[in-house]
């Protein structure tokens, strides 16, 4: 048996960035299953809410950072809370429209650190902070902070929308570094202009509007495999991945590449015949992207090496956000 293979199942399994998305299915439950009817677009799975507006759609999301990495790398995790709700726009199709914050840090020195990485991050990203709300009074050993934003897109890339047969293109920009040290992660965002990240990110809004794909998300703190298995469960699918095909850093060992955060990171749903002027679009970009499995209607998500393969996930009997689009 291949070890590897086994420890990247059990590694992709047991992350806690993977982990931590499991209460989901309870809040998903009472919150928007049993929440009050409004104009949004019904919600498996995408990284913001999707709510009809004249000609196309405003989204609307909101994340928070992690405790540990807020504690120990304060500037980082300002940089962080603007580029993982960007990246959660892009995502879907849109393009960044504002964002606001709530920020609890009751350390002067820790609460400056914070604001210049939300600064920069905004300067990098082009997305004005326009407000927000801030706890002054907050322990130093419990700061919190999230942050909301609002784009429009003109055609959508939703999570739900994997189709049997369909490729599976991973995105990633390979030009990076190792990253903060409080999770695993890649930056691929330092060292470039703001004019070189928004013209990465536009391939995104691009592809929804040539009608390319109808399915992605951004690789966040699951890691590209985990969130690739949360599209199938959404999705009410599986998927078959090859493992050789990914593409992946000479820095980073394949184990922890597949369970690392990504600064550009993307997985898509796409049709067969639609995949090659995908690729082109990114690659002209300096994207590296590459077909590396397909969609199945099997539920089960298993990766292969060579001649052997082995299951990650089974939807038939175990769940990760417990988020699925009835089929």
């Amino acid at each position: 048996m291949n070890r590897n293979l086994t420890q990247l199942v059990e590694n992709t399994r047991n992350y806690l960035g993977l982990l931590r998305k499991r209460p989901i299915e309870e809040v998903y439950a009472k919150l928007i299953l049993g929440g009050e009817p409004g104009p949004q677009l019904p919600n498996y799975g995408d990284d913001a809410a999707v709510i009809p507006w004249k000609d196309g759609y405003l989204l609307l999301a909101a994340d928070g950072m992690m405790t540990r990495l807020l504690i120990h790398e304060p500037y980082a995790a300002g940089k962080a809370s603007v580029m993982v709700t960007v990246n959660d726009i892009y995502a879907m199709g849109g393009r960044p429209l504002a964002m606001v914050n709530v920020l609890a840090s009751g350390d002067d020195a820790h609460r400056s650190k914070v604001i210049d990485g939300i600064r920069k991050g905004c300067e990098k990203l082009r997305v004005p902070m326009v407000g927000g709300h801030l706890h002054p009074d907050a322990p130093s050993d419990a700061p919190s902070l999230s942050v909301a934003i609002l784009g429009h897109a003109n055609k959508l890339l939703r999570s739900h929308l994997a189709a049997p047969a369909d490729d599976l293109i991973f995105a990633a920009d390979l030009n990076g570094q190792v990253g903060c040290h409080s999770v695993v992660s890649w930056d691929a965002n330092s060292g470039k202009t703001p004019e070189e990240l928004i013209h990465r990110l536009e391939a995104l809004p691009i592809i929804a509007e040539n009608g390319w794909a109808k399915a992605c998300k951004d690789v966040s703190n699951a890691g590209l495999l985990g969130t690739l298995s949360i599209m199938m469960e959404n999705s009410g699918r599986g998927a078959e991945i090859d493992l050789e095909s990914v593409p992946c850093p000479p820095e980073m060992g394949l184990l922890d590449w597949m369970v690392s955060f990504q600064s550009f990171g993307f997985i898509l749903s796409v049709k067969p015949d639609n995949s090659r002027p995908i690729i082109d679009l990114f690659r002209e970009r300096h994207i590296h992207a590459a077909v590396v499995g397909k969609v199945t209607d099997t539920q089960r998500v298993t990766i292969k090496s060579e001649a052997e393969s082995q299951t990650v996930f089974d939807f038939t009997t175990e769940r990760i956000t417990g988020i699925t689009c009835p089929l």
